[in-house]
């Protein structure tokens, strides 16, 4: 039950811990929270810390907005990865059993299948039913990444120009919502991050620099909605950058959410990859010719 001051959001919860970090801001914050954790991704743990928990499919949007009206949730927050090739997969619409609501943006609304444009128009569609989608960070902005360098590791003169070639590119393909990271070595591109997400990136940069060595610059995008797509990394991104050679990970502070920090930096550390987070700089996030 919630009480009459108590300001009941809603959390739609795909894959990995970024989840657990929103759910825990939020009810240190007092709320009372409802988890739609989408089926297949998100952790069953979340079910043990949440007000209430549902389970909703992937495209089951109608679903989402009927659980959250029952829960008079005001709010929502989309948090958690979502592997959008999933979108693609053969005979996709049967096995996502989407609802009306989902084929209605899909074919009727949705000019393109972008991130910022499928989110922004289930943003839309909640805000019609009086549901406000807010800064997927509110309530975990104490996780976002501070400046400088943040690893004992220090960068070598070559990794830094890597790093400086590398921002203005990634923010290109920001710009254009193709993707958040690239791969760079010794001021050539590697691997650029498109719909196969961050993870498989890694993966085939590691293959195409079998020498190793390289640099990941993951960014936000120029015009960030921090809504949703937030940059995160974690843990997990430090044993895929070890197992496949890269030496350097460059973020965007303020902007990227670290899980796990401590653990995330010690194993960093151990595996000899710097790790810098630097503030974009305004008027330098175009390519140079």
């Amino acid at each position: 039950m919630t009480t009459e001051n108590e300001l009941c959001i809603g959390l739609i919860a795909g894959a990995g811990r970024f989840p657990f970090l929103v759910l825990e801001g939020a009810r240190r914050a007092g709320c009372h929270v409802t988890v739609v954790g989408l089926t297949g991704l998100a952790d069953p743990a979340l079910a043990e810390h949440a007000d209430v928990f549902h389970w909703a499919g992937l495209a089951r949007i109608g679903r989402w907005m009927r659980i959250l009206k029952q829960s008079r949730a005001e709010r929502v927050i989309l948090a958690g990865a979502v592997q959008k090739s999933r979108m693609y997969g053969r005979f996709r619409l049967l096995k996502a059993l989407p609802d009306w609501t989902a084929l209605r943006l899909w074919f009727f609304t949705i000019p393109d299948k972008r991130n910022d444009t499928i989110l922004g128009a289930v943003a839309d569609a909640f805000a019609k039913q009086g549901i406000i989608m807010e800064d997927c960070v509110r309530y975990a902005s104490d996780h976002l990444a501070p400046p400088g360098v943040l690893t004992r590791c220090q960068p070598i003169a070559a990794q830094l120009r890597d790093a400086d070639f590398g921002w203005p590119l990634a923010k290109q393909i920001g710009r254009l919502d193709i993707g958040q990271s690239i791969a760079v070595k010794e001021t050539e591109v590697i691997a650029v991050e498109a719909i196969e997400g961050t993870d498989a990136m890694i993966e085939r940069a590691g293959r195409l620099c079998a020498r190793g060595g390289w640099t990941l610059v993951k960014v936000a995008k120029p015009s960030q909605d921090m809504r949703f797509d937030v940059p995160t990394v974690g843990p997990g991104t430090i044993a895929q950058l070890k197992r496949n050679g890269a030496r350097m990970l460059v973020i965007e502070a303020g902007k990227t959410v670290i899980v796990d920090r401590s653990e995330f930096l010690a194993e960093a550390d151990a595996a000899g990859i710097v790790v810098l987070a630097r503030a974009d700089t305004p008027g330098q996030t175009e390519p140079k010719p």
